[in-house]
């Protein structure tokens, strides 16, 4: 059984690959002389893909499997990097990869987190989806780090990133497609819709579970964007020198945050450590109210420890508690991963208004909103 983790985990390092949008932005800025505006657009199409494609998606997959559309994701990401690959002149060629990049890791998050159950153990999946978290961080910090190594040790451009990911998704693809393990089938009668997905969002619990995700999405967002600018601010931090106490210090608490949560999860129920992680996150947040610099740079790492496995928690949770319809749910709460394009403007909002430190009030609150489906989480009677 074990050794079936193994081609889903690949596929989540997949994922972290279109988080790349990000780290492209300077990039491709610089190499397409693009403004700042049309440069900033580029994450918003990665992540709006997620709003486009996940539940159309979550309601093919009940008709045709999660292999088949795990499978699908990886040939749609593999598309767009090899078009990348093969001269990458324009940059309408480089937002067509963006677009598939992001299609792919659509596809794969709404296959992927509940194929993870498919494979696991009994009472091990929220365990084993902390771990995919991880492993998809991994794939995160390549984005930034690959450009840089080329850069500095083989001097090479920083395209070099495509076909280095194309071939680790090939390499994928093959993996899944050599896969087998009985797909847990749903336990109600009736194929998923999209009517059905939607119903069940007058489902009270559904809909808290789904707006969790979203806000902790656009939370996450907002965060790793504002570090460089609250530093800056606040204690005159060149992150330009200093990257590693900014950005990078996060999402490496991130990545630790993912692994240990992992662990945890072997002796800590997933609903306790949701109160838990919910608890450190808060934490770590109000401490950048603090006037210290210490205290402010220390409280981002806190922040990145207890973020790191709230997304993983309540999908975990949502589809253990309503597995009958776990490909509607999958769907549904990839879709709200599109809150990753929408906080952060009204936390920019917020800075122009008033301050960049005064914008983490916009965190702050989706924090006290997850914190509080933490605390009231019960499992549904049902829909």
């Amino acid at each position: 059984m074990r050794w079936r983790t193994v081609p889903v985990f690949l596929a989540f390092l997949a994922m972290g690959f279109g988080d790349a949008v990000g780290p492209f932005v300077s990039l491709a800025k610089s190499e397409f002389q693009l403004s700042n505006t049309v440069a900033s657009f580029i994450p918003f199409v990665g992540y709006i893909m997620f709003g486009l494609l996940s539940i159309p998606v979550g309601v093919f997959q009940d008709q045709r499997g999660k292999k088949f559309v795990l499978l699908l994701g990886l040939a749609v990401a593999l598309l767009g990097l090899l078009s990348a690959s093969f001269g990458l002149n324009s940059f309408a060629r480089f937002l067509l990869a963006v677009v598939l990049m992001g299609s792919g890791a659509a596809i794969l998050q709404v296959a992927g987190n509940p194929i993870m159950r498919d494979v696991s153990e009994p009472g091990k999946y929220a365990r084993n989806l902390s771990l995919a978290q991880f492993v998809k961080a991994i794939g995160s910090l390549s984005g930034p780090l690959i450009p840089v190594l080329a850069a500095r040790y083989f001097g090479a451009s920083w395209k070099v990133i495509f076909p280095i990911y194309a071939a680790a998704v090939f390499v994928t693809l093959l993996a899944v497609a050599g896969l087998r393990a009985p797909e847990r089938k749903d336990e109600r009668s009736g194929a998923a819709t999209l009517r059905s997905c939607l119903a069940l969002l007058k489902n009270g619990y559904v809909l808290a579970m789904v707006g969790a995700i979203f806000l902790y999405v656009g939370a996450e967002v907002c965060v790793s964007a504002g570090i460089p600018l609250f530093l800056k601010e606040r204690f005159s931090i060149d992150i330009a020198k200093l990257g590693l106490l900014g950005t990078g210090l996060f999402f490496t608490a991130l990545t630790i945050g993912r692994f240990s949560g992992g662990v945890i999860l072997n002796w800590m129920a997933p609903r306790a450590f949701f109160k838990v992680t919910c608890a450190v996150s808060l934490a770590g947040l109000l401490g950048l109210f603090a006037p210290d610099r210490t205290v402010a740079i220390a409280s981002f790492f806190l922040v990145g420890l207890g973020f790191a496995n709230i997304f993983p928690l309540v999908f975990s949770i949502a589809v253990d508690s309503m597995p009958e319809h776990t490909n509607e749910l999958s769907g549904l709460m990839v879709t709200a991963i599109v809150g990753g394009a929408f906080l952060p403007p009204l936390m920019g909002l917020v800075a122009d208004r008033s301050s960049v430190q005064w914008s983490f009030l916009v965190p702050l609150a989706a924090l006290l909103y997850i914190t509080w489906t933490a605390m009231a989480n019960r499992k549904p009677a049902g829909v």
